[in-house]
């Protein structure tokens, strides 16, 4: 179904063209659309909580008191996730994805593009997640952790009850941004054949040549998305950060 009341019978000029385009491939350009957003949102959660776990085993220290085992143990995870962590983040993406998707088929696994795709997302995503958890660990006070402990809590618990719940509500803005961002660079994809916008942009361009006209719909679109979702993700900041005009009780106390 096309926009009957836009309908372009002979398009002469690039608005006439993205009309037409738009009108009569929508349900390519939806679908696109779908596959993109569908990626990018679960690439970015799966990523998000490898990120977690590899920025805590980053974070992890080795005491005088661990016995060997244990200390092999967190060496050799240490060293495992710093591969990935610089492997994933001193490589492009698109490459990334040409090295998993063919890599893989090579070996016997008949993988289709779009799990390949969401694979190159999350490990892509966990690398620079993986920093950002890091950070936002690290700029928890030591004060925090010393005080748990002193409180008997292990240092296991110390990181799920004191430190994680604060340095989430700290990395959530980057978050934010990582999102946006595999939004976007979801458009490399298309090296291994993953139908999402910029592929059905291309496609589309190619039936008439018009590929500048294909491209401005697709921008338009990646545009209202990131727009959308820009906004929606400073609204869940403010939540989160709560109110900043409370009274303090003894500022209240006195006024009595």
């Amino acid at each position: 179904m096309g926009f009957n009341i836009w309908a372009i019978e002979n398009p002469e000029n690039s608005l006439e063209w993205m009309v037409y385009l738009t009108d009569k491939y929508l349900n390519m350009f939806l679908e696109g659309t779908w596959l993109t957003l569908y990626i990018a949102v679960l690439g970015t959660l799966l990523g998000f909580v490898l990120g977690y776990v590899v920025g805590i085993i980053q974070d992890l220290k080795i005491n005088q008191g661990d016995n060997f085992i244990k200390k092999i143990l967190i060496k050799t995870l240490k060293i495992i996730a710093s591969v990935y962590v610089e492997i994933f983040r001193d490589t492009p993406m698109i490459v990334q994805a040409m090295i998993i998707y063919y890599g893989i088929r090579q070996m016997g696994v008949n993988m289709t593009p779009i799990v390949a795709g969401i694979i190159v997302t999350v490990l892509n995503t966990g690398a620079y997640m993986a920093e950002t958890v890091r950070g936002g660990i690290g700029s928890i006070d030591q004060g925090q952790r010393e005080g748990a402990w002193a409180m008997g809590m292990s240092p296991m618990k110390t990181m799920l009850y004191i430190v994680l719940p604060q340095a989430f509500k700290n990395i959530i803005p980057e978050m934010a941004n990582t999102f946006l961002t595999n939004l976007k660079m979801t458009s490399v994809l298309n090296v291994i054949a993953v139908q999402e916008l910029f592929m059905a942009a291309k496609t589309v361009g190619g039936n008439y040549y018009k590929y500048f006209e294909s491209y401005l719909v697709i921008a338009a679109i990646y545009f209202v998305l990131c727009f959308v979702f820009n906004k929606l993700f400073k609204l869940i900041e403010k939540r989160m950060k709560g109110k900043n005009d409370y009274t303090l009780a003894v500022e209240y106390m006195d006024n009595e």
